[in-house]
């Protein structure tokens, strides 16, 4: 599993950097957010939660039934919508209440 941060769409707050914790974010010359080795990326999504711009593709491994899907997400209110985009395009969008989202 990995990222892939849409340089288009980045838009320089450098939250994905700070939160990174591996370090594995950096800023390019101009600002915008780069993975130098996604390959290393640990899969912990953090940095795809603090992106507001929905630049960060996180990719859903084979072994979770991904097989070239992508997760993104953003914030609604008090719901978090994980956006997963299959590989045709079709989209699944889960509404999670993030006031519930740690209850059993």
């Amino acid at each position: 599993m990995s990222i892939a941060i849409n340089t288009s769409k980045c838009v320089k707050c450098r939250r994905c950097i700070e939160v990174c914790p591996g370090n594995l974010i950096k800023a390019d010359a101009d600002g915008k957010a780069y993975i130098k080795e996604p390959r290393d990326c640990w899969g912990c999504t953090s940095c795809v939660k603090e992106c507001r711009a929905e630049a960060i593709d996180f990719f859903l491994g084979a072994d979770i039934g991904g097989r070239g899907s992508t997760l993104t997400t953003r914030e609604d209110g008090d719901y978090r919508l994980w956006t997963v985009t299959a590989p045709d395009g079709n989209k699944t969008v889960v509404r999670i209440n993030k006031k519930d989202a740690n209850k059993y």
